[in-house]
C-alpha cells in the first residue's frame, strides 16, 4: 500500500486538511472554519479517518510550545483566540488518531516546503516571510529549523516610523511593530479600504514596502540566508516586491555582499501550497524518525 502522510495547516482562519504521498503530491485537500477547539477538532478527526496515514505534520498559528520538554509542549499558547488558549492540541490529535505528529508554527511549515521542494530548494538556508493577516517568519539552516528557547517572532520586531505615516499601528501588544504597521488588518484600518482594492499608487504601498525592507535588511544582517522568500496575500499585490527591493538596497547602502536582488528576494514557486508541502514533508521527516 502506498505510504500516506497528512498535513494541517492549522490557521487563524481555516484548517487546511490534506493527504498527500512519499513525492509529496496532494492527493486530497479540504479546508474548515476556524471556530472553537469543540467545532474543529472533530472535524480533523473525521477527515484523518478515512485514510491510512503513518504520520502528520502540522503547522499551527501560535505562539506554541515548541519544547519537547515542556509540560505543555504541543499546547497553543498566549494566542488573541481566546477558545484556544492553553489547548493540547498535539495531545488531543495524537491521542484520538494514533498517529505521531511533528509539530512547528505555519510559517515554519511553509518555510520547509519552499526548502524541501520549492524557492530554497537545494540551498543550505532561507527565510520564508508570510505577510498576511499577520506577519510571521520561519528560518532553515542546514535542515534545521533556526530556534531557541521558542520559534522566532520575526513578525513582531520593531521598524522605524516613516515621518510622512501618521497611523499609529494595529499590533494589540506593540502597536507599532512590523504586523502593527504592514499587515493586511493595519493597512486596512490606516486607510478603510481593503488593500486589494487600492490603487497601485496609493502611498500606503511606500510605507508598507518600507516597513518590510527593513525587516528583510535586519533579516539579512542578523541570519546572512541564501535566499529570502516572501509570501502571503499581501505580497501579492504586483507593485510591492520592486519598492521593496529598491528600499532594501538603499538602506543596506552595499554594506554586505549579498546574492544577486532578483535571486535573493524572491516570491514561493510553490504557489499557495508552501504550507501544504512542507506539513506533509515534516509527516515524512517524522514518520522516517519514528521507525
Amino acid at each position: 500500500m502506498t505510504e500516506q502522510y497528512g498535513s494541517i495547516e492549522a490557521g487563524g482562519t481555516k484548517f487546511v486538511l490534506a493527504i498527500g504521498n512519499k513525492n509529496l503530491e496532494i492527493m486530497e485537500r479540504i479546508s474548515i472554519p476556524t471556530s472553537t477547539p469543540s467545532e474543529t477538532i472533530p472535524k480533523i478527526i473525521e477527515f484523518f479517518k478515512k485514510f491510512n496515514v503513518c504520520a502528520i505534520g502540522l503547522g499551527c498559528f501560535g505562539p506554541i510550545d515548541l519544547k519537547k520538554d515542556s509540560p505543555t509542549y504541543g499546547y497553543i499558547t498566549n494566542t488573541p483566540k481566546i477558545d484556544w488558549q492553553m489547548f493540547d492540541i498535539v495531545g488531543v490529535l495524537e491521542k484520538e488518531l494514533a498517529v505521531p505528529i511533528l509539530f512547528t508554527t505555519d510559517v515554519n511549515a511553509a518555510c520547509y516546503g519552499e526548502y524541501v521542494a520549492g524557492a530554497a530548494k537545494g540551498l543550505s538556508s532561507c527565510v520564508y516571510y508570510t505577510i498576511g493577516t499577520g506577519i510571521g517568519a520561519g528560518a532553515m539552516n542546514m535542515g534545521e529549523f533556526v530556534e531557541g528557547f521558542s520559534h522566532p517572532e520575526m513578525g513582531h520586531m520593531i521598524v522605524r516610523k516613516v515621518e510622512a505615516d501618521t497611523y499609529e499601528g494595529n499590533c494589540p501588544f506593540h502597536r507599532d511593530c512590523l504586523e502593527g504597521l504592514a499587515a493586511g488588518p493595519a493597512i486596512e484600518k490606516r486607510t478603510g479600504i481593503k488593500g486589494q482594492e487600492m490603487g497601485q499608487d496609493d502611498p500606503t504601498w511606500d510605507f508598507v514596502a518600507d516597513y518590510l525592507a527593513q525587516a528583510i535588511y535586519n533579516t539579512t544582517l542578523i541570519l546572512s540566508p541564501e535566499k529570502i522568500i516572501l509570501g502571503g496575500g499581501v505580497i501579492k499585490q504586483p507593485q510591492l516586491l520592486p519598492k521593496i527591493k529598491e528600499k532594501f538596497k538603499q538602506l543596506l547602502n552595499e554594506y554586505v555582499s549579498y546574492p544577486h536582488i532578483d535571486e535573493y528576494l524572491v516570491l514561493p514557486t510553490l504557489g499557495d501550497n508552501p504550507g501544504t508541502i512542507g506539513c506533509l514533508a515534516l509527516a515524512k521527516k517524522k514518520q522516517t524518525l519514528s521507525n
